[in-house]
């Protein structure tokens, strides 16, 4: 390889380095500011709190009643997100295997003379396979490149079309395939799309190489609904409530008299016959029949 582009595939490795410790800190402070509680906990925001938040979600149960008789709900919302182990007792040598292998072990009290005690870690995202609807939306681009490095080698084609579709819902995705120096040519779409914020996975095919460029799909806000008010200010500055106040124009008007009612004001929506003698005739004409 060249000198040149020596020093251009170091820039860029710079470039990702430091792009790849600023995403991580943006996205460490972003689920710092969520307060995640019982009220807020589904299947998609329990991915972004950990093992302690767990405990102190659940302790709280106690001091509500309802909260007590849906434990096992809740329970069922966390083994989404987690691997959860019930221990039959206490003991310490328990414990510390399970601490071993990095769950977080605490109890729970359920009343005032019991507690159930369990082992807790977060699930892995290690392969495509482990993406979901719910999680995906809480990882990084470069924590998805990672997954798709070690899991595969035939490119974005040899995914599933779920996988894809899955991935998709969150991040920006694009691929190329090219040879190596067509790749990295400056001022190529490699350098454009890395500077414009993707990580890239490179998959060598031959001479060729199939690049995978993913990127964090901005969060979309979902529509409000804006109801214009009737609500005016007077010169004070003060609300004036013009739904509930009486409207001048509006008058109540008042049922006529029977002694007002007359040929000229009333009307009706029924058709009334002039032959009332043609309707009697076939009337009893109806009656001989029978």
């Amino acid at each position: 390889m060249k000198k040149n582009e020596v020093n251009e595939q170091m820039e860029l490795t710079d470039k990702k380095d430091k792009k790849l410790k600023k995403e991580k800190k943006s996205s460490k402070s972003a689920t710092n500011d969520k307060s995640v509680n019982l009220k807020t906990l589904n299947k998609s925001t329990i991915w972004d709190v950990q093992e302690n938040d767990v405990f102190r979600m659940l302790n709280a149960l106690e001091k509500d009643p309802e909260g007590k008789e849906n434990l096992r709900h809740f329970l069922d919302i966390v083994r989404s997100a987690f691997l959860i182990e019930e221990l039959k007792d206490d003991d310490k040598d328990v414990k510390q295997r399970y601490t071993k292998q990095d769950y977080k072990v605490g109890s729970i009290k359920v009343s005032d003379d019991a507690k159930i005690i369990l082992a807790i870690k977060k699930r892995p995202i290690m392969r495509v396979t482990d993406l979901t609807y719910e999680n995906i939306g809480h990882i990084t681009a470069a924590k998805l490149i990672e997954v798709l490095e070690r899991n595969f080698g035939g490119g974005w084609d040899s995914l599933s079309q779920s996988i894809q579709d899955i991935i998709e819902s969150s991040f920006d995705i694009s691929t190329t395939t090219l040879p190596q120096e067509r790749l990295h040519k400056k001022g190529g779409m490699y350098e454009k799309k890395v500077e414009d914020g993707y990580e890239v996975l490179e998959i060598a095919k031959g001479s060729w190489v199939e690049a995978i460029f993913a990127k964090v799909k901005p969060k979309a806000e979902k529509p409000r609904m804006k109801f214009d008010t009737l609500d005016e200010e007077n010169e004070d500055g003060e609300i004036i409530d013009n739904y509930n106040s009486s409207d001048d124009d509006e008058m109540e008007v008042d049922d006529p008299d029977d002694d007002e009612i007359n040929e000229d004001n009333y009307r009706t929506t029924f058709t009334i016959e002039n032959n009332s003698d043609e309707d009697a005739e076939s009337l009893s004409d109806f009656i001989a029949d029978e």
